[in-house]
């Protein structure tokens, strides 16, 4: 069959995100026999003509439409992206049957597709069930005995299976250069599966509790094909956690020593797994920054958000970031049950003892189904069974609710290295295209050791 893989992404803040999952599934189709085109809508102006276009000239016997995310997780600035992506399914007529998936359409899968139309969807990890989903189509058999695969007009679905072998995904048909270019790094995900309880996380839901590792064989290959392949300098590792398990984190990075690959990264890291000896082996293997979920600098909040560590770890682990001289930033969400003045005002002296490169603070918690943030939301009277959850729903808790968003201001506009994407503090579309004129690779974040002083809506 000619299949049209669509990204439907066009969220460019802070800088462009490769469609991942996409690649991943690119594989095992190519294998099942399957012709691919794709359509990366990032980089479009008109994504609804650009659409309509592939359809008239590929002229695909199904579509499938990669969904990232559903709005920008910001608050106050919210943005959904739902209307966007009803009009590109709209474009998809006369391409054979539009199939959704991508991690926002698992969140919320029968809303989304009731939302924003379409034929099929499929929850969570795409790569097994996707090639069997198109036979079905293409056999005229029952799709909704699938796992994972909802159906238009029927109603729930079986549960999905978990990928029990995480392949490699295949870049072939994507922009990678123009990824690393305008992001200034490559993305790449070594495991899947978080045993973590954090309130308000999704990745449990998305992709399981039991972690699955990847063959670090594979991760290097894929590692040297970036650089030699695809020119790429700087690789950034998606993973929810990479320093967890420690063991295969260590084991990773002294593979990529001995294959000499010669580039840099940076990670998303747990402050309650970093050791001197890690993180002396992750500098070793080109580690220049890390990226800390620390969330909160008050023990309470720490508790209340359900974190796998306290203040004491995040002391240590920020230590051994100065003391190796490696760039390092934490993010922070404010607003979560039991927030108060206090323990905003406890988070901002945690921040200012520990001397981050920079702290990326978000204010009120976005909330999703089947969290236990959503639960909490329900037992308080934040949000109520009838209350949709498709278009973005904060919670800020009742004790600081109408003064939170001026607290943070005022609080981050004392302190150059803040940033507040909600809050417009430091961060701006202008001063976005602003940055990448310097020659950064990596997180943008890393450039806020020039800023002179706090700016909101800068330039």
């Amino acid at each position: 069959m000619k299949i049209l893989l669509i990204s439907a992404n066009r969220e460019r803040s802070p800088y462009p995100v490769f469609p991942l999952g996409l690649a991943f599934l690119a594989g095992p189709l190519t294998t099942a026999g399957h012709s691919l085109e794709l359509l990366d809508l990032c980089f479009e102006s008109n994504p609804v003509a650009a659409v309509a276009a592939a359809i008239k000239r590929f002229v695909p016997a199904a579509v499938i439409l990669s969904i990232r995310n559903i709005d920008n997780v910001t608050y106050p600035g919210s943005r959904s992206y739902l209307e966007g992506v009803r009009g590109v399914v709209t474009a998809c007529s006369g391409g054979g049957p539009v199939i959704l998936g991508g991690s926002g359409f698992s969140i919320m899968p029968r809303e989304v597709l009731d939302a924003v139309g379409g034929d099929y969807g499929v929850v969570g990890e795409g790569e097994e069930v996707l090639p069997r989903l198109l036979a079905a189509i293409a056999q005229g058999e029952d799709a909704g005995l699938l796992p994972g695969v909802l159906v238009r007009g029927k109603d729930g679905h079986i549960p999905p299976s978990p990928v029990q072998r995480i392949g490699t995904p295949d870049r072939r048909l994507f922009p990678v250069e123009r990824y690393s270019r305008e992001g200034g790094m490559a993305n790449l995900q070594t495991k899947r599966g978080c045993p973590f309880s954090c309130i308000y996380c999704t990745y449990p839901l998305l992709e399981g509790s039991r972690m699955r590792l990847r063959p670090i064989p594979d991760i290097i290959a894929e590692i040297r094909d970036l650089r030699d392949g695809y020119g790429v300098s700087y690789v950034y590792f998606v993973d929810d956690i990479f320093n967890f398990p420690m063991d295969f984190a260590a084991d990773l990075c002294r593979a990529m020593v001995d294959a000499e690959l010669n580039i840099n990264w940076s990670a998303f890291i747990n402050p309650g797994f970093v050791t001197p000896e890690l993180l002396e082996t992750m500098v070793a293997a080109g580690c220049d920054a890390v990226e800390f979920g620390t969330e909160a600098g008050s023990p309470v909040m720490l508790r209340n958000l359900g974190k796998s560590f306290g203040v004491e770890e995040v002391r240590e682990a920020s230590r051994h970031c100065r003391d190796l001289g490696v760039d390092f930033a934490h993010y922070i969400l404010f607003g979560g049950p039991g927030e108060c003045e206090a323990t905003v005002r406890e988070t901002f002296a945690l921040m200012d003892e520990v001397g981050p490169t920079a702290v990326i603070a978000m204010t009120g918690i976005r909330i999703f189904p089947d969290t236990p943030l959503c639960r909490q939301a329900l037992e308080e009277g934040v949000i109520t069974q009838e209350t949709s959850l498709l278009e973005p729903v904060f919670y800020i808790s009742s004790a600081i609710r109408d003064t939170l968003c001026d607290l943070v201001t005022e609080e981050a506009m004392k302190r150059k290295n803040w940033v507040a994407a909600g809050l417009e503090i430091n961060i701006s579309d202008a001063m976005l295209d602003a940055l990448r004129h310097f020659p950064v690779r990596g997180p943008l974040w890393k450039l806020m050791k020039r800023l002179g002083k706090s700016r909101v809506k800068p330039m």
